[in-house]
């Protein structure tokens, strides 16, 4: 079995830099996406440089998407209701999905293909991801914030989902599956394109390192990506970004409802710094303690 890991990019070098080194002696082929226009609908300059990483260039497969989804709705003057907004960004993940999926045609039926968001990294060292045979796999993971060493206990997180090509229906469909598997006797499942009896959760399944950046760059990632709309509707700026990082607090609440905005982007529940024994491998050697010092807190 071959694996193909597939992700999109912006502009987050340090996690390219980290998804490669960790990954690269299990995987097959690195699949990357990129977009000239951001998920709210900027033009943007092309950022990933695969002459950058010469030690993985024969495995990456590097994608270019320049253009528009064809139903997009648009700004219309500006005045696009945030519902529209997100509705356009979905339909631009969804082309960058289509793109992906024809870039594993070569994929035999039993090989495995994992999508992750580029801050999500699969832990493919795990034991129980080793000896799984399930057709579906669903990799349950440390959540990070800030730095790389500062976890957000609150919720585990399900990021890099995966299947045997011969199982995958789509790539959206991959992203939307349901982190949790289903009794036999579920007769639901068989009618059902997200709940799936023949999954596996990997319990070790890796390591979701989010916003890892300075404030400016994440005010940039935030009003670029996916939920822009209530980014944009929370009124947060830079300074307020850089307060929360200087307080170690998370800002997103992810148990309150889209509708209430404004406490949405409004929490403040401390990170808590962990034994580095619970990082990648790669994250514990001596150089690269002293190469990501900046982001170790």
């Amino acid at each position: 079995m071959k694996i193909f890991d597939c992700t999109t990019f912006y502009s987050e070098h340090l996690m390219m830099d980290l998804r490669f080194n960790i990954l690269n002696d299990y995987v097959e082929k690195f699949i990357v996406c990129e977009s000239t226009i951001s998920h709210s609908g900027k033009k943007k300059k092309l950022n990933f440089d695969i002459n950058n990483y010469p030690k993985f260039k024969d495995k990456i497969s590097y994608i270019i998407i320049d253009e528009e989804p064809g139903d997009i709705i648009g700004l219309k003057n500006g005045l696009a209701k945030p519902h529209e907004k997100r509705s356009d960004s979905l339909k631009r993940i969804n082309l960058s999905y289509d793109y992906m999926i024809k870039e594993i045609d070569k994929a035999s039926d039993n090989d495995l293909i994992i999508l992750s968001d580029n801050d999500e990294i699969p832990n493919l060292k795990s034991k129980q991801f080793k000896n799984s045979n399930k057709n579906i796999i669903i990799f349950k993971q440390l959540f990070f914030y800030y730095k790389l060493n500062l976890l957000y206990d609150l919720i585990p997180w399900y990021g890099s989902k995966a299947a045997k090509k011969k199982n995958l229906v789509s790539m959206s469909w991959l992203r939307n599956l349901k982190n949790k598997k289903y009794p036999f006797w579920r007769i639901d499942t068989l009618f059902s394109n997200t709940r799936y009896i023949n999954l596996e959760i990997i319990n070790d399944g890796g390591w979701h390192f989010t916003n890892i950046m300075t404030a400016e760059k994440l005010y940039e990632k935030l009003t670029n990506f996916g939920h822009h709309d209530e980014f944009e509707l929370s009124g947060m700026t830079v300074n307020d970004l850089q307060k929360k990082i200087d307080n170690k607090e998370v800002f997103f609440n992810h148990f309150v409802d889209k509708e209430k905005y404004k406490e949405r982007w409004n929490f403040n529940y401390k990170l808590k710094k962990i034994d580095n024994h619970h990082l990648p491998d790669y994250l514990n050697s001596a150089d690269n303690q002293v190469k990501f010092k900046e982001w170790f807190d």
